[in-house]
């Protein structure tokens, strides 16, 4: 059978499984890896070389210091100081969505839910109203703010390894502005579709007693990778996994210094524990089943499709991947699709004569944000969701889509124009 033809088949029926086994989509990447690894679609000595190792250390070492910084407290204390400053229940569930944000910006999107989620769920219960609302718009703000940074979610990990960009390249990127401002822009517009949606919402609001830090060394920690992030990008001809070393090295630190305060094993296998395994061998699966279907030509096949389809015309085949992921991204998990489709768009960049980097963003844009419109979309938002089935709250599509569907179209149409106005 043909290599290319047996290589798309089996991509479509791991992606069919990922959307139909969603409790076991890490074992089903690994044994479509291991599928492709066994029949020499990608030889047994790529396979390695095909693991991205330093997103993966990025992504570990992340959220072991998430963990630890959750723990000390400085989250909780940081949300009771935010809720001393504003005055009613719509500018709180406003406050904390911002908040979430810019958390978001520096830390994993599912671990900034699973940090301010539990603020959102003792105000809820304080004042007596529904949570739902609340959690939404912290999930969503999260997720939009996530493509802010190198580090702010799993995606922009994923584009900043594949392109080879740094910490300040989501800044400044090649004498222009970069990712950072353009999902800036559309979080201060999306505050104007909160303000909307929660107008209703005006009972006053104060908090009666701050959470006690007990650890401070997190937040330093925490503090001082983005900075180590920043420096090491202006050396130019660093070793490829420095990122993840730093990642790693600062997560150890903060291990190994909570083990030696309280002298307790859980110090230990807590932190180690709160790492999203799964995500991690989802992610490894996934690259050598990219690395097969690269080896087979399929992602080049594809890059054909997608230039036929924009007709050779730029910015037709811009708005095809903007808008092709944001439908694609808002039924399946963005971290495959956008894993798969970044040596797609370096393919028809190739095939098109023109910088990768418009399609780049654009893919990062409908992708990331797109993963707003439903529930499904993006890990933070089935975290959320979990988060209220377990306090008793059953959330429904419609429930979700209210504040989804206008948040995301808000902040995509946004990005859309100006990536394009910046980038083309």
């Amino acid at each position: 059978m043909n290599p290319l033809y047996l290589a798309i088949g089996l991509f479509a029926l791991t992606y069919i499984l990922l959307l139909a086994l969603p409790k076991y989509r890490c074992w089903v990447a690994l044994a479509s890896a291991v599928i492709f690894v066994a029949i020499g679609i990608l030889p047994l000595e790529n396979v390695l070389g095909a693991i991205d190792f330093n997103v993966l250390m990025m992504i570990a070492g992340t959220m072991g210091l998430v963990s630890l910084f959750i723990e000390s407290g400085m989250p909780a204390l940081m949300a009771d100081l935010l809720l001393d400053r504003t005055k009613n229940v719509r500018a709180t569930i406003i406050a904390l969505s911002l908040f979430a944000g810019i958390v978001s910006a520096f830390v994993d999107n599912v671990a900034t839910v699973l940090m301010i989620a539990p603020v959102a769920l003792s105000i809820a219960k304080k004042f007596d109203i529904s949570p739902v609302a609340m959690i939404i718009a912290i999930s969503v703000s999260s997720n939009l703010q996530g493509a802010a940074t190198l580090v702010g979610d799993t995606t922009s990990i994923l584009l900043g390894g594949y392109a080879n960009m740094d910490f300040l390249d989501f800044f400044w990127f090649k004498g222009k502005p970069g990712m950072f401002w353009v999902v800036e822009i559309g979080a201060a517009l999306t505050v104007f579709v909160l303000l909307w949606l929660f107008r209703k919402d005006k009972q006053p609001t104060e908090a009666k007693e701050h959470t006690v830090v007990t650890d401070y060394l997190p937040s330093v920690l925490l503090g001082g990778t983005v900075v180590l992030l920043i420096l090491v990008s202006f050396f130019p001809n660093r070793p490829k996994d420095t990122n993840g070393y730093i990642c790693m090295a600062m997560f150890l630190i903060g291990l190994i210094a909570s083990i030696v305060k309280k002298r307790n094993a859980n110090a230990l296998f807590k932190p180690l524990k709160e790492i999203d395994y799964e995500t991690l061998l989802l992610l490894a699966g996934l690259f050598v089943v990219i690395g097969g279907i690269t080896e087979a030509g399929v992602i080049r096949e594809i890059a054909k499709l997608f230039q036929r389809l924009g007709g050779g015309n730029l910015f037709l085949v811009y708005t095809i991947i903007v808008w092709a992921s944001v439908a694609f991204s808002a039924f399946i998990d963005n971290i495959p699709y956008v894993a798969t489709m970044l040596p797609v768009v370096q393919q028809i960049s190739m095939g098109m004569g023109v910088e990768p980097y418009l399609l780049y963003f654009g893919l990062l844009t409908g992708a990331t944000l797109g993963g707003n419109l439903t529930p499904i979309g993006a890990s933070a938002n089935i975290t959320s969701i979990g988060l209220l089935r377990k306090e008793g709250y059953e959330v429904k599509g419609k429930d979700f889509m209210r504040i989804g569907v206008p948040f995301s179209l808000t902040a995509v149409i946004s990005g859309y124009v100006l990536v394009w106005v910046l980038w083309h």
